[in-house]
């Protein structure tokens, strides 16, 4: 997945550490072989390959990502898709290459892209799905979020309750340090050139998200363009929101939720989170400023000014 995975835990004397090492790489490394869009032989790939119309065969894992991809889809309206594979290659930010490729870009602004939630049919008793429209899938905003609910399903699979683990900006933590206090997990300061924390949260049994258009990133003509997609406009997401970080029961949730309510934009997404009753803080971009909203408990109390101390909340 282009990342690096983590495990930070509190373990008795007698677990077996280097077994859970071991686990936990194969459970990273199954999700990456099942959905990458790098690896040309995934299992999401194949289906890639495959013509509307065919029936292709699909492990349970990849389709239990689909079933909910396609869903969040739906309860947001189609500003969380996971079909645009072929608009994150065209402006660059896929396999296929860094550079924007213009007759690409002509040819997907020129199609009535339908949302996909409405042209995957998944069959799960059978385990199969396919499309009924020319599209390729891209799990970038999911796959993450599952693979550290995976690991973390291997840790407790060991019998360990306390631990933090985390796959690029998606982290999930369960119980609490050896002193009973919660995880605290640093939230990102949506900037280009520096790394620092706008603030803190503390985790207890939950994960957290963040998407922004800080880190992938290309300039075209002088103007930053971030990877994450936008199926209206046919390409990278153009509205105030420098980054959304979404505290949920799971990683797979908060993972898509935080890029819906990226693509989503200001006023939309705050609609979207307070109807969902989600935990979510939208950051945006203002001249010489950044402005925090924070929805949900979680935080609400955890947004205060970029001048001020940065606080923390507990889920």
């Amino acid at each position: 997945m282009e990342t690096r995975w983590s495990a930070l835990l509190y373990a008795p004397p007698e677990a077996d550490i280097p077994a859970l090492d071991i686990a936990l790489a194969r459970a990273v490394d199954r999700v990456d072989n099942q959905m990458s869009t790098w690896k040309p032989d995934s299992d999401l790939m194949r289906f890639n390959a495959a013509s509307p119309g065919t029936w292709v065969s699909l492990p349970r894992e990849l389709l239990q990502v689909l079933a909910r991809g396609l869903e969040i889809g739906r309860l947001s309206g189609g500003a969380f898709d996971i079909g645009l594979g072929c608009l994150v290659n065209a402006w660059g930010f896929g396999a296929a290459g860094s550079v924007p490729d213009t007759e690409a870009i002509r040819a997907v602004l020129q199609e009535q892209r339908p949302a996909t939630h409405t042209v995957l049919e998944l069959d799960t008793p059978n385990a199969r799905a396919r499309k009924h429209w020319e599209f390729d899938l891209d799990l970038s905003g999911i796959a993450k979020g599952f693979a550290v609910d995976e690991m973390m399903r291997i840790v407790k699979s060991f019998g360990l309750c306390d631990a933090l683990v985390g796959l690029d900006g998606e982290l999930a933590a369960s119980g609490a340090k050896p002193d009973g206090t919660p995880w605290r997990i640093a939230v990102e300061k949506p900037d280009y050139e520096l790394r620092s924390a706008l603030g803190t949260i503390e985790l207890r049994d939950a994960a957290v998200a963040t998407s922004g258009d800080y880190r992938h990133w290309i300039e075209a003509g002088g103007t930053r363009l971030s990877h994450t997609m936008d199926r209206s406009r046919g390409g990278p997401i153009d509205n105030a929101i420098a980054a959304v970080s979404v505290v949920a029961p799971n990683c797979m949730e908060a993972d898509a939720w935080a890029t819906a309510l990226m693509v989503l934009g200001p006023k939309q997404a705050r609609a979207l989170a307070e109807k969902h009753a989600f935990d979510a803080l939208l950051v945006e971009r203002r001249p010489g400023a950044l402005r925090q909203i924070g929805i949900g408990r979680v935080f609400e109390a955890a947004s205060p000014a970029l001048s001020g101390a940065p606080e923390s909340a507990t889920l």
